[in-house]
């Protein structure tokens, strides 16, 4: 049993493998806040129970660099029979992606803001071992670039980076020559930055300086990446969901796959498989099937939360009726939370933990984005399909899946889906699979056949930058501090 940790620095996050498999995954920051730089110690709790182990349980402890060396002690004072792999950044971040791709050879590109000195990093994957080829060291950081431009455009770096990501797709790329200029990079060679530059771009459109830094930084990726059979992605860089397609649709490799936790938190993943693989040899591959290895709650559980605050409901009997209550109310136009099973591990709702809408309310845009997240307009929410039934109407990423990549609306059903359309028809696509969500894709074929089309709008279910909702008290509180018409929990039923 292998005890995964990473994040130290920002995003902590653990995982347990038990016998090759993950069986618990979850960021800290969804149970406690509390500043960075400290152990996880709530998340390392959740996980063992999970596991439905103790610390004695624990054989390894693999933690990605950087961290406080206090931490080593620590966990070796809890962890009496456990030895520790300690796992250099960008290594987690390339194990996090080859080995969990299923590939059985794959060139891996590592890319963030700066990790243990490095900002990106080049590997070859073959069987059960990653080999390093090349690598840049900070500051020549597309990462950094990007931090740099959100900061410009009055956000907040290290953290407001996908708003400038959405912002772009309202832009033109005029000034993609001035920051093309802040690259030198040549097909096979890394960037090399010079940041003094931007400047110049003070007090110019925001949309533009957006659309150019896209642009800019999508090229410099492909060209890094090259070209080749299969390629796997990791690190802070490839949270941008246009970045991926860039490389999906470059037309330079066969297949893509980014890691859907591709920031901080995801290097737990990455330190746990590389101990599997690269200390103790095993060469059996881990699946990795879902995102859902978070928390899950029972009935008694979510109806003591509910009844101590006082807080009226409707027991649903059955799936079927838990399943039409919530289509109706959509039909209704109204806005649902919806909360079941297992919490998904990283940054999207993938149908666990969502707020939903009807595509056909003509204010379902307004509603979410304004009355309910308080956010901007250009941040557009996603679109769930069942996968095998999206491609009627969509020109499917192939990493749509975990909502890691950009779709296209086919032209025929753009006017449909207007109000969540980015730019030119893309559109942040959820293809839903049954064997991975079976209660969200059978909501979905219900909602298609009440609504005429089986699309729901998706966004995560928080609220003011919060993260997304773990437990039924946290369903509660951001509930009724928002705008959202009715709330599932299990088969508890919630309304305003």
């Amino acid at each position: 049993m292998i005890l995964g940790i990473g994040g130290l620095e920002n995003d902590a996050a653990c995982c347990i493998l038990r016998d090759g498999e993950f069986v618990g995954a979850l960021e800290e920051d969804k149970l406690r806040h509390g500043p960075p730089g400290q152990l996880p110690d709530a998340a390392i709790a959740a996980c063992l129970k999970l596991a439905g182990a103790s610390a004695g349980d624990i054989g390894w402890i693999a933690i990605a660099k950087p961290f406080n060396t206090e931490f080593h002690v620590e966990l070796r004072n809890r962890f009496p029979k456990a030895r520790i792999a300690l796992v250099e950044h960008h290594r987690a971040h390339a194990a996090s992606a080859y080995y969990l791709s299923g590939f059985d050879q794959a060139t891996v590109l590592t890319l963030d803001r700066k990790g243990d000195s490095r900002c990106g990093a080049l590997w070859t994957g073959s069987g059960s071992s990653l080999t390093l080829t090349q690598e840049a060291i900070f500051p020549d950081s597309l990462g950094e670039l990007y931090s740099r431009v959100t900061r410009l455009l009055g956000f907040t770096p290290n953290a407001d980076e996908h708003k400038v990501q959405w912002m772009s797709a309202a832009g033109e790329p005029c000034f993609r020559d001035l920051l093309t200029e802040t690259i030198e990079s040549t097909e096979g060679t890394w960037a090399r930055l010079d940041l003094s530059k931007l400047e110049q771009l003070a007090g110019k459109e925001p949309r533009d300086v957006a659309a150019s830094l896209q642009r800019v930084v999508e090229e410099t990726v492909v060209r890094l990446a090259g070209k080749g059979e299969n390629l796997c992605l990791a690190g802070g860089l490839f949270q941008n969901a246009m970045l991926v397609s860039a490389l999906e649709n470059s037309g330079n490799w066969k297949r893509v796959f980014v890691q859907p936790a591709a920031g901080n938190a995801g290097t737990a993943l990455g330190a746990a498989a590389h101990a599997w693989h690269e200390v103790l040899h095993e060469t059996r591959a881990i699946p990795f099937a879902t995102l859902a290895l978070g928390p899950e709650y029972t009935a008694e559980e979510i109806k003591k939360v509910v009844e101590n605050c006082k807080l009226g409901f409707r027991l649903l009997g059955t799936t079927t009726e838990m399943i039409a209550s919530v289509v109706s109310q959509l039909a209704e136009d109204k806005i649902v939370a919806w909360m079941q099973g297992r919490m998904e591990f990283g940054p999207r709702a993938l149908g666990y933990r969502s707020i939903l809408a009807s595509p056909a309310d003509p204010y379902a845009s307004e509603n979410l984005n304004q009355y309910i997240k308080h956010r901007e307009s250009f941040r557009k929410f996603a679109a769930s399909v069942p996968a095998e039934l999206a491609g009627e109407y969509f020109e499917v990423g192939q990493n749509a899946g975990h909502l890691a990549t950009m779709s296209r609306v086919k032209p025929e059903y753009r006017e449909r889906f207007a109000s969540a359309i980015l730019g030119d028809g893309w559109i942040r696509l959820h293809a839903v699979n049954a064997s991975e969500n079976p209660l969200y894709h059978r909501l979905l074929l219900e909602a298609g056949q009440k609504l005429g089309l089986p699309v729901l709008y998706n966004t995560s279910f928080n609220l003011f930058g919060d993260p997304i909702v773990c437990s039924p008290r946290d369903a509660v509180r951001s509930f009724y501090s928002s705008g959202i018409d009715s709330m599932v929990v299990g088969n508890f039923l919630l309304e305003k």
